[in-house]
């Protein structure tokens, strides 16, 4: 196992059970945050496995689920717009913690 699995272990593993622990146990709020976290700790982890592969099909699709990650969330936003407006969401610290630690791996790994 060389740096780039280690790292996109570490950010899958911090971020996806933040996502899942939101969609598993929030408002409907936290659950629209949640999938938007997903996906954002998605695409990093797929750049570091294909530069840990060596292949490019993960960066293309790295680049297609930073493209359509948000739009699926603003379908849900859109779709949902009436149960969202009394309690808009917000980022929780747990949130934050994991985002800025996905944040910190891929800049040392690439530094």
């Amino acid at each position: 196992m060389n740096g780039w699995f280690a790292a996109a272990t570490a950010v899958l593993a911090a971020g996806l059970g933040t996502a899942l622990w939101g969609v598993a146990t929030g408002p409907l709020s936290r659950r629209v945050v949640a999938q938007n976290l997903s996906t954002a700790v998605v695409c990093p982890a797929l750049l570091l496995l294909a530069q840990g592969y060596g292949r490019t099909s993960y960066v293309d699709l790295a680049l297609l689920l930073a493209l359509l990650g948000p739009v699926g969330t603003l379908v849900f936003a859109r779709l949902l717009a009436a149960e969202l407006t009394g309690d808009p969401p917000r980022a929780r610290g747990l949130t934050w913690a994991c985002a800025g630690l996905g944040a910190a791996v891929v800049l040392v790994l690439c530094a």
